[in-house]
């Protein structure tokens, strides 16, 4: 359904989207976006690098650890609004809710097996410019990999109340979320909202299979 996501970094980098989330409403009160960014990035790759079941294509455990660690601190009905976007509109809430479970279910099974594909790539962080009062900033990494020329990856992050919460990742300058617009906004047109639907479910079904199939 939906197009090859960032192909130069796609394994690396969807491992690091969700990976910014981890433990993230735990620290908010305490750090700042960018080295929040730092401290839950640098713990997934210990994680991962130290988690051999993972190396060897457990995609079950890392979905586990997505699930249980990740979530919570993933704003899933902004970022599938935004993905969606002026379509969101006519969806009903029932479709809305259904969308936003859809849309996190192909996130997290997607990302999951890239974090599987982890290969011990550097990770750069830039200078943060944010400043206290901002409820919106991006926390912006480079990602360098033996071999290729460094990728920009870069974290939107919104507050709420005490939290920190990620709604999008961009990866070379294109978001994630716009990524899958076009594809959305095609789906669509084609057979309307509960077009869309269809065709997240069945692949999510592809996915859920592939990851069968491993086992």
């Amino acid at each position: 359904m939906t197009k090859t996501l960032f192909p130069r970094v796609s394994r690396l980098c969807a491992a690091l989207v969700l990976s910014a989330g981890m433990s993230m409403s735990a620290l908010a009160d305490t750090q700042a976006p960018d080295a929040l960014v730092k401290s839950v990035t640098d713990d997934v790759v210990t994680i991962v690098r130290q988690d051999k079941a993972i190396q060897s294509g457990d995609t079950r455990k890392a979905v586990e650890l997505v699930e249980t660690r990740v979530l919570p601190n993933f704003d899933f009905a902004h970022m599938t609004r935004l993905a969606v976007g002026k379509d969101w509109k006519q969806a009903t809430p029932e479709q809305k809710t259904a969308l936003t479970q859809e849309f996190k279910t192909l996130l997290v099974r997607t990302y999951s097996n890239a974090l599987t594909q982890y290969k011990n790539q550097q990770i750069d962080y830039k200078p943060f410019k944010g400043k206290p009062e901002d409820t919106d900033v991006v926390v912006r990494t480079e990602v360098r990999q033996p071999g290729a020329k460094p990728v920009q990856l870069d974290y939107a992050l919104e507050r709420q109340g005490d939290a920190w919460k990620v709604y999008d990742v961009m990866v070379a300058g294109v978001s994630l979320v716009t990524n899958y617009r076009e594809t959305f906004a095609q789906e669509v047109r084609n057979g309307g909202i509960d077009g869309l639907l269809k065709s997240l479910r069945d692949k999510n079904k592809q996915l859920e299979s592939q990851v069968a199939a491993k086992k």
